[in-house]
């Protein structure tokens, strides 16, 4: 008779965050660790960090032996449950006519101010004129 495995959400196995009652998250199952947190060569400390989150690039990062993984499996307690991805917002796509418009709207707009920059480039000249002047 196959055994039935516990689903766990993310949230479930974060709160098992003490050095009593530690759960750690690997390649989408869930292991208790807490027995074996002081035999762990890398430290408890190690261990506790990566709770809260998932651990498989830490995991895999650290280079376990085969021995290491066959370890696990003493403490697996459950599967982590697969959450829906958010859902990716579509692009809005523009027509050429939307694209007109938008570039016709900047011609209107830089035509209609105008005047500042050539302001601003004129008093620019004329106070350097002035400057120079009374030097």
């Amino acid at each position: 008779m196959p055994t039935l495995t516990k689903l766990y959400t993310m949230q479930e196995a974060a709160q098992h965050n003490t050095k009593e009652d530690c759960w750690v998250v690997i390649d989408g199952k869930v292991y208790d660790v807490s027995p074996y947190l002081d035999e762990h060569p890398g430290g408890d400390d190690v261990l506790l960090a990566t709770t809260g989150k998932d651990a498989t690039d830490e995991f895999e990062d650290a280079g376990h032996s085969k021995t290491a993984r066959e370890l696990m499996e003493n403490f697996c307690v459950g599967e982590l449950e697969e959450t829906p991805s958010p859902a990716i917002p579509e692009l809005e796509i523009v027509s050429k006519n939307q694209t007109k418009d938008i570039s016709q709207k900047l011609v209107n707009l830089t035509r209609q101010y105008w005047v500042v920059p050539v302001a601003l480039v004129g008093m620019s000249v004329v106070t350097g004129f002035l400057y120079l002047r009374r030097k």
